[in-house]
């Protein structure tokens, strides 16, 4: 097995971590035709060196055993839903909800590892000329001006072919499949578990193509190319999902903007997402000092300024927590375990339920090794979803490369998400039907 495999059967999904493994260093990453960002090998590369900091390898240690590694003697408790975990917390920051797309968390912790030197400097995401990128933020203020989410494609590359050289320690944030890299590179190198002392993770409902904001982009009227990208405009004055998109028109500096909920589901029904995605079952992020996410749970999504979702899993995590909430610039609830898996209930059903189908369906198995526990067999209305949202995963993203035109788009994706739509309502229907029997049986 090697890194070519992963490319060859679309596993990759661009952390950019396999390059700094290059021994030649003629490795790079590049665009491919699904508009995802992914390493590209010369015949001097050394495909066996970068395979070993990749997270879809599945020889090397996976999330249980990494977690226990990072967070075990840290961590007071364990489920085998969401790992290691510290405090579980739902609310947002009171300096930072505004200007954040959900509670403003993320900014709150960056601020306070600059503060308290926990970190000279944080490497997160920044829009670029070319859209996003990760760069490398000292300044307080520049934090302040970034603290929005970005569903754009990203790569870790530059963190590691650079870090040597850079003077001081290093906080990141990213996704599980960046922060298990970030494990894997410092298991291979202990010397970066003091280099990078704090992990931000972001709960993540799969990578898109930077073809999804280019299909946003024409939704909302804009033709031409276009900057100033945001994905969660918010609506304090309704719900939580109730956001809207919005973007710069380059030539004549025109804002356009369209409702997100006006295009229907982006997420369930996995437009523009990587495939990589589909063989992903760490759902909250658990190699992270701390993973926040989206609080979809009653009564925090009746608020349209936002809360977050707060696991925390290091000590250091739960006493920046415990501060924020002492001084009142946190505003968190403590919550059940139950209320936090239930609040990514639908990555759960996806991830989890869905894998076995999955699997069963790829083409090359000895590639995926997931965790036993979340794959089970599924009913057969279960897995007619699971085979509808693969094929419009993959339509999706050839179609638009066929002709990136969002009307013609719209048109051809029509029959498949209509047909999606159905299976959910059946497999709905059925999920009510075996509680209604089971609460029945329970009742004699």
């Amino acid at each position: 097995m090697s890194i070519e495999k992963i490319l060859e059967n679309e596993l990759c999904t661009g952390c950019g971590a396999c390059i700094s493994e290059d021994k030649s260093k003629t490795a790079k990453m590049v665009w491919n035709d699904s508009n995802f960002l992914v390493p590209k090998l010369t015949e001097l590369s050394t495909s066996n060196e970068m395979y070993s900091v990749c997270p879809f390898n599945p020889n090397l240690k996976n999330e249980d055993a990494l977690g226990k590694i990072f967070f075990q003697r840290t961590s007071g408790n364990y489920n085998d839903r969401i790992g290691f975990y510290g405090g579980l917390y739902a609310g947002y920051s009171n300096k930072y909800r505004e200007t954040s797309s959900s509670g403003g968390i993320a900014t709150y912790i960056f601020e306070k590892i600059i503060n308290n030197k926990i970190a000279d400097h944080l490497f997160i995401v920044q829009e670029s000329c070319d859209g996003f990128e990760y760069k490398l933020c000292s300044d307080i203020e520049d934090i302040r001006k970034i603290s929005k989410t970005r569903y754009m494609p990203v790569t870790l590359e530059k963190l590691f072919t650079e870090i040597d050289n850079i003077n001081g320690k290093v906080a990141v944030s990213g996704v599980s499949c960046f922060v298990k890299a970030i494990r894997l590179k410092q298991e291979k190198n202990p010397n970066l578990k003091e280099k990078i002392p704090f992990v931000v993770g972001i709960i993540c409902g799969g990578l898109k193509s930077k073809y999804y904001t280019d299909f946003l982009a024409q939704s909302a009227g804009c033709n031409s190319d276009y900057s100033s990208v945001q994905y969660r405009v918010k609506n304090v004055e309704s719900f939580a999902l109730d956001y809207k998109f919005s973007c710069k028109e380059k030539d004549n500096g025109r804002i356009h903007m369209i409702d997100m909920l006006s295009l229907g589901d982006m997420w369930g029904t996995g437009l523009f997402k990587s495939n990589a995605c589909d063989f992903c079952d760490d759902v909250m992020n658990e190699l992270a000092d701390i993973s926040l996410g989206d609080a979809w749970i009653d009564p925090y999504d009746k608020s349209g300024s936002g809360n977050s979702i707060v696991i925390t899993r290091s000590q250091l995590a739960e006493t920046l927590i415990n501060h924020g909430i002492d001084n009142e610039e946190l505003i968190l609830d403590k919550i059940s375990l139950e209320m936090v898996i239930q609040s990514q209930s639908g990555s759960f059903n996806h991830r989890h339920k869905g894998l076995a189908y999955r699997i069963k369906k790829f083409k090359n198995k000895d590639l995926i090794k997931k965790r036993e526990r979340f794959i089970s067999e599924q009913s057969i209305i279960f897995n007619l979803v699971q085979s509808q949202r693969m094929q419009t995963r993959e339509k999706s993203l050839s179609y638009w490369i066929n002709n990136p035109d969002y009307s013609e788009f719209n048109k051809l994706m029509h029959p498949l998400l209509v047909k999606l739509k159905i299976y959910n309502k059946l497999n709905h229907m059925q999920q009510k039907l075996v509680k209604l029997f089971k609460n029945k049986l329970g009742a004699k």
